[in-house]
């Protein structure tokens, strides 16, 4: 087989046909680059994907703070670390160092009146100062360039919940308020096709889309695959649907175990599975034995 541009590459990958060798894409934290430039093992103005023959350069990230015009509060501050009020109403802990989850320290939104009152009607309408045009626009030039796949990159709506209300409040709505859970999945899916119809429409759609949907922690998800196909596999069939109707595949980014949930990813669309996460138990020789005829 004659060598193969990293767009043809990833194409045939998620259309499970041959390849020259397995493409090949890495995301480099923040720090990452800084830290090597400031070691000498590259320069300033080189580009990673480039450098690194990655085959898949991704843009496209919304803005999903409720509140635009809110002013972050710092609330406490310290060598090491930032405790900040944002415009979704959550505190949380962030280090100044080097990225990191945040610590969850508190949040407005604990059950679905706060919801409906303080989240809600910030994210009904479509608002494009939370769409950056030229980044999508450039990332996609650089991607046509390079002949590199280009993904549309975001959130799904798991990773849009818990900024509002934290993990914890979240999964105990789950079981004690699945209607409000059902309301945050619906909005956060119509205001990412909104948002995302604007966007394709003024500067053209991408290759395929990637979605970031931590479903899961250590050796569990945060879920029971019922609890899954009840609350967020609605959700996550309609923007799959809306994706394929485009034309994309649908590359979904979990970490942690959620092996027990990737049947029901399959059944709402996904077309690809990323981030096999070994720590926290996946194994990707036994998911490519279970599913390997149905995704990438």
């Amino acid at each position: 087989m004659s060598e193969l541009t990293g767009r043809e590459r990833i194409h045939n990958i998620l259309n499970s046909k041959s390849v020259d060798h397995y493409p090949v894409y890495e995301h480099f934290w923040p720090e990452t680059k800084p830290r090597w430039v400031a070691d000498g093992m590259v320069k300033e103005e080189d580009d990673l994907t480039e450098l690194c023959k990655l085959d898949l350069r991704m843009d496209g990230w919304f803005n999903s703070i409720a509140n635009l015009d809110f002013e972050p509060e710092v609330i406490a501050e310290t060598e090491d670390t930032i405790t900040v009020l944002d415009g979704n109403g959550a505190t949380l802990k962030r280090h100044k160092k080097h990225s990191a989850t945040p610590e969850h320290i508190a949040f407005s939104v604990e059950e679905r009146e706060d919801w409906e009152e303080k989240i809600k009607p910030f994210l009904l309408d479509v608002d494009r100062r939370r769409i950056n045009f030229e980044s999508y626009r450039n990332t996609k030039a650089t991607a046509a360039a390079q002949d590199e796949y280009f993904c549309w990159n975001y959130v799904a709506p798991f990773e849009q919940m818990h900024p509002v209300c934290g993990h914890e409040f979240m999964l105990m709505g789950m079981a004690e308020d699945p209607d409000w859970i059902k309301d945050m999945v619906n909005t956060f899916v119509n205001f990412t096709i909104n948002h995302a119809e604007v966007l394709f429409a003024e500067e053209g759609k991408p290759d395929g889309v990637w979605f970031y949907e931590d479903m899961g922690f250590k050796e569990k998800p945060f879920m029971s695959p019922a609890m899954y196909r009840e609350l967020v596999q609605p959700g996550h069939k309609r923007l799959f649907d809306w994706a394929h109707s485009k034309g994309l595949k649908v590359i979904v980014h979990s970490c942690g175990f959620v092996e027990p949930l990737v049947p029901g990813m399959i059944e709402a669309g996904m077309d690809c599975l990323q981030a096999i996460e070994v720590k926290a138990g996946m194994d990707v020789v036994r998911l490519a034995e279970k599913f390997g005829d149905k995704i990438s």
